[in-house]
């Protein structure tokens, strides 16, 4: 729903009725993940999408049902056998998609509000009932008072680590989504290659961060997408803010004064990605100074350096797909070869 928020408000401040479809389970190659979701409303108008084009004809009309009789509708929508322009996904997989109009989605006003400002909530559905889980309280009910407790417990625990999943609470499937706080990005080295990995980190949904000793650079002139700017020495401001598991650092000073004591405090960090810019020359001497400094092996195997996947980037722009492509790939488990000639699954599992 973070894909479709904004046209929710609008159509919510309009008064226009409308129905949303989500993904809530998928098998094989599936094109989108569960969570994934697309709103038709009571005009005809379609925002967002739930399998890249696939089934979103019969979604669409689906929900204009849906709209018409206020009755939530289950669908499970797989490769078609007999004609592969029947209704299906010709990649393969199969997603069941569940579609409610929005007279059944509980607290919705406050629910968008909160996605909309990146503030941690979930979600618990049935097709015809919902909870609303805070990290303080729950809205709604599921029509029973146990499955209410068990399934928001449940809730609470996936919004913790960001996750959405079905699962089973008083022998009954529930779907759980949760929009956790936005991963954070921090780029050290107020740098035209950082503007560009600021803007991509932006693109991926990151709340970035570009930091700097420098003021005359680090401004939010030179960094309009960053949502912060702060000038401070790296290795103080990354020991102050928080830094959990989901967080991605990149280190592009390549400046020994300020990368490595950075560094040694990154390294200790949780961070999921810690990627460090510089010739392989640099980076050589990089992990020897490291290495002197008394950072551990275990810790410098966490380093990615030089920076980014292998493809030939020249520009700052070019760099900065480089680096997000290897961020994504260490997220998900991808191996940064083509697909091409590949037999495994093209969506692994993290």
């Amino acid at each position: 729903m973070r894909e479709i928020v904004d046209g929710l408000l609008a159509w919510r401040a309009a008064g226009t009725a409308f129905a949303v479809a989500t993904v809530v389970h998928t098998w094989r190659s599936a094109p989108r993940q569960p969570g994934a979701a697309m709103a038709v409303n009571e005009h005809g108008e379609v925002i967002g999408s739930v399998s890249g084009g696939c089934v979103e004809g019969a979604v669409y009309a689906a929900a204009q049902e849906v709209i018409a009789f206020q009755k939530a509708q289950t669908h499970t929508y797989g490769v078609s056998d007999g004609d592969a322009l029947e209704v299906g996904l010709t990649c393969g997989g199969t997603i069941e998609v569940m579609i409610q109009p929005d007279v059944a989605l509980t607290s919705l006003d406050d629910l968008l509000d909160a996605v909309a400002a990146g503030r941690p909530v979930a979600t618990v559905s049935l097709p015809d009932s919902q909870l609303v889980v805070w990290p303080d309280r729950i809205e709604g009910t599921l029509g029973d008072d146990e499955l209410d407790r068990i399934a928001g417990e449940q809730a609470r625990g996936l919004l913790a680590h960001g996750r959405s999943a079905i699962v089973t609470a008083c022998e009954r499937e529930v779907f759980v989504q949760s929009w956790a706080t936005p991963a954070r990005m921090i780029v050290f080295g107020a740098i035209d290659f950082a503007a560009a990995v600021a803007r991509i980190g932006k693109f991926l949904g990151y709340q970035v961060t570009v930091c700097d000793a420098r003021g005359v650079f680090a401004t939010a002139a030179r960094f309009p997408e960053a949502d912060e700017v702060v000038v401070q020495w790296p290795h103080r401001y990354l020991e102050s803010t928080e830094v959990d598991e989901r967080t991605v650092l990149c280190v592009l000073t390549h400046d020994p004064k300020f990368d490595i004591p950075l560094l040694e405090v990154a390294l200790r960090t949780p961070a999921r990605y810690i990627g460090a810019m510089g010739s392989r020359r640099t980076c050589e001497d990089r992990v020897q100074r490291l290495r002197a400094a008394g950072v551990s092996e275990q810790a410098l195997s966490r380093l990615r350096a030089p920076i980014g996947l292998d493809l030939g980037a020249r520009t700052p722009e070019e760099t900065a797909v480089a680096i997000a492509a290897e961020i994504v790939a260490l997220s998900w488990g991808g191996s940064g070869v083509p697909l091409t000639g590949m037999t495994a699954p093209i969506h692994g599992t993290a």
